[in-house]
């Protein structure tokens, strides 16, 4: 018996819940439960993260949760739930199966059985963001070597529990060669250790097209957390209805499970939501806490269903579909065909041992890390890149030299283009005239000498080289 945290949710949560808890346990699922109250009201009463400190405690508690879709009130001021959840706690790994329903559900990808697996705690998603000058606010993209370890190799091992063959990389390392390189690099690194599992990368672009056009030559994908978020909501799509899939949250210690959409409040309180999101994500949940004959079921019985053409509203069609349902009648249609199996889609067969075990992730040595040049962000309002290379020669030191000022990470001097449009947010870079490295001392003289000519430097980034290899971009043009 497994205890798991459930929380209904807000608009058509309720309804799609209390369906999916129904089949569920008709089909003989070992769980007992703790119900939380999470999103709108709890948003409202003045909680501005959607949850309770004491529903924070019965998650951690219970490890499983099932949640149903919730409101974010509109308006600044409120965090959102499933952002917060999945980085407090630590739940690094999004898996969304996106699985073609042909002929019973319209799709111009009949073949198409892809799962994407996304990096889900950092990059773009960590929110760290601040407005610098009048005209330029940055982002930025934190990449962890234990964040791409954690999720490549989730991914490695979801494709050998599951039986998947091939394993591919999206990345945009052409162009963002620290960031998105580390991710490709440690998908380079693991995937050497699956010799029986085909592995190959691709461009997040081409591959992203490749994918809404040919979806049927990919089987797992792995992706830093942005083009997960994009491309597993365009997977869904495409294979029939973003309505139809559902998505696990994993960590080391935890695990979130849902469906994808949103709570739709107009649809709320008729009987007309279609719980086959939430259905998958319990199927997803049974897998993970080794009920998996349980999830063979339901998962079976629910492509019964489909097959049967009882079918709710959003997936309704004249002379495909046979019976029009609510969401009361859909789950009792889905428990009735408990023990039947689909006949004309594949019919899914789980592994009794389908629980991943991945090891904790080891700190690397550290390398040897020496600090040879510093960025200083500078705003300036004036539009020639050689009057501020002018003024900051004022700031430099007599051991350091200005080598080069980017705009938007453009190299604009020396030897820019005049046609280069230019911001107010100008980098400049300071390397040692001598050979040898920098220490923090020079950079705090150099920010005094900023002050005292009158340059505003809004953040610096020192310059490193690990183990012999830069640890920074070069400018665009350099």
């Amino acid at each position: 018996m497994t205890r798991i945290t459930v929380a209904k949710g807000d608009g058509i949560g309720p309804e799609i819940m209390n369906a999916t808890l129904n089949i569920i346990k008709a089909a003989g699922a070992q769980i007992e439960i703790d119900e939380i109250e999470v999103g709108e009201k709890v948003y409202l009463s003045g909680n501005t993260s959607g949850i309770a400190a004491e529903s924070w405690d019965i998650i951690r508690r219970n490890k499983i949760f099932l949640k149903a879709p919730i409101t974010t009130p509109q308006g600044g001021g409120y965090k959102s739930l499933n952002v917060t959840t999945r980085k407090f706690l630590g739940l690094y790994s999004n898996v969304r199966p996106c699985i073609s329903l042909h002929p019973f559900v319209e799709t111009k990808h009949p073949g198409m059985d892809i799962v994407i697996i996304r990096e889900n705690e950092e990059d773009l998603y960590a929110g760290i963001e601040h407005q610098q000058t009048d005209e330029v606010i940055q982002c930025l993209k934190l990449i962890s070597r234990p964040g791409c370890e954690k999720i490549v190799r989730y991914a490695f091992e979801y494709a050998k529990v599951y039986g998947r063959k091939k394993v591919t990389c999206f990345t945009k390392d052409n162009i963002m060669k620290q960031t998105d390189g580390l991710f490709h690099q440690v998908f380079d690194e693991i995937a050497v250790e699956y010799p029986e599992i085909e592995n190959e990368h691709w461009i997040i672009d081409i591959g992203a097209a490749k994918m809404a056009d040919t979806p049927e030559i990919f089987d797992v994908i792995v992706t830093l957390n942005l083009y997960g978020d994009v491309l597993s909501d365009i997977a869904a799509q495409i294979a029939g209805s973003v309505g139809l899939a559902g998505s696990a949250n994993i960590g080391e210690e935890c695990a979130m499970f849902e469906a994808i959409h949103g709570s739709a409040p107009r649809r709320a309180g008729q009987n007309l939501a279609n719980p086959s999101g939430l259905i998958e994500g319990a199927v997803m949940m049974l897998n993970h806490i080794g009920q998996t004959d349980v999830a063979e079921k339901v998962q079976n019985a629910w492509l019964k269903t489909i097959e049967d053409g009882i079918h709710t509203y959003d997936i309704y069609k004249e002379g495909v579909s046979k019976q029009k349902v609510g969401t009361k009648e859909f789950s009792e249609a889905v428990i009735a065909n408990l023990g039947n199996n689909p006949t004309i889609l594949k019919q899914v067969s789980f592994a009794k041992d389908a629980v991943l075990k991945l090891p904790k992730y080891v700190k690397k040595p550290a390398a040897n890390k020496v600090l040879v040049g510093v960025d200083l962000f500078v705003h300036w309002n004036g539009t020639n890149p050689n009057e501020i290379a002018k003024k900051l020669e004022s700031v430099k030191l007599s051991n350091t030299d200005l080598t080069m000022i980017s705009n938007r990470g453009i190299k604009v001097w020396p030897e820019g283009f005049e046609e280069t449009f230019c911001t107010d947010h100008w980098r400049c870079r300071f390397k040692p005239n001598d050979g040898k490295t920098i220490d923090k001392g020079h950079i705090i003289a150099m920010l005094s000498n900023a002050v005292a000519a009158e340059v505003d430097v809004i953040k610096t980034e020192n310059l490193y080289e690990f183990d012999g290899k830069l640890g920074y971009s070069l400018g665009q043009g350099q």
